[in-house]
Formats: structure tokens, C-alpha cells, sequence
């Protein structure tokens, strides 16, 4: 996170929003990854792969363990985004069901 905001709330807000809907607007899998390995570090983008294998995961009901010897990714990780199933924004439920899964 930046330390100090130059942007107030109201610019923050639309500069997020621009970014939701320039993704939104990418017309395949490769605009997706060119633009996501320019926006992104090879870090980040671990951690969101990780985080969606996780999602996938819990989908075939697997247990916190196995999706640990599977994946390679923490418990803490795990619990994370079986909370965000639950009880989130219903980012990843919507984005499962609009992948077919």
C-alpha cells in the first residue's frame, strides 16, 4: 500500500472504477494476460492464481488440508478465501458461475 494518498476519496473511487471497467472491456484471454503482466508483478499474480486455484478447490469440496498438499498455498491463505466464499462480495461465486463451473 502507498503510505500517503495524493488522490481524495472521490478520485480514488473513479480511478478504481476505471480499472474494473478497462478489464471488463478486454476481449480475450490474451488482452487479459498482456495487460495483467504489465499491471501487475510476477508476485501479485501468483498470489491472485493461487487465491483462484484455491476457489476451484473448495468447489470439489475438498479439505483445507488436501487444498494445502495440492496447492502448495497456506491454511491462512485457504481460510481466507473460504470466508470470502461464504460471506464476501460474491466476487468469486459470480465469476465461477460465469465460467461455467
Amino acid at each position: 500500500m502507498k503510505d500517503s494518498r495524493v488522490l481524495n476519496t472521490r478520485q480514488e473511487t473513479h480511478a478504481e472504477n476505471d480499472l474494473y471497467r478497462t478489464i471488463a472491456s478486454l476481449d480475450n484471454v490474451a488482452d487479459c494476460r498482456a495487460f495483467f503482466q504489465d499491471l501487475c508483478t510476477p508476485a501479485e499474480l501468483e498470489a491472485m492464481k493461487d487465491r483462484w486455484n484455491v476457489v476451484r478447490l473448495l468447489e470439489e469440496e475438498l479439505t483445507y488440508r488436501q487444498i494445502h498438499e495440492r496447492s502448495g498455498v497456506s491454511m491462512t491463505t485457504i481460510g481466507r478465501v473460504a470466508r470470502c466464499l461464504g460471506s464476501g462480495s460474491n466476487g468469486y461465486t459470480s465469476a465461477l458461475r460465469r465460467s461455467g463451473q
